[in-house]
């Protein structure tokens, strides 16, 4: 959670404070999170924020995605001539 504190001593600081959060959750649901976050690039941490975040109402599902195409048409990516195949979508190591 961010909180924002702001001193009024004529100059103006802003300080953004991160806070701890502690959950109780089944060690089986954490490690299989875990392992679905390693497979999207991310981590456990970053998806709970992003969705408490989303839950908190400071981001806005329909601006992410229209982001997220804007970001995708700009990438002009390059895969290579690389295509997924059915073998090494469902690979498990």
């Amino acid at each position: 959670m961010l909180c924002e504190f702001r001193l009024d001593t004529g100059y103006v600081h802003t300080y953004y404070v991160f806070m701890n959060l502690t959950l109780s959750v089944d060690d089986g649901v954490i490690q299989e999170a875990r392992r679905r976050a390693e497979a999207m690039g991310t981590s456990v941490n970053q998806l709970v924020r992003e969705y408490l975040e989303q839950l908190a109402g400071k981001t806005d599902p329909k601006a992410d995605a229209a982001e997220f195409a804007r970001l995708s048409r700009a990438a002009h990516g390059d895969a290579r001539g690389w295509k997924f195949n059915r073998e090494e979508l469902h690979d498990r190591k």
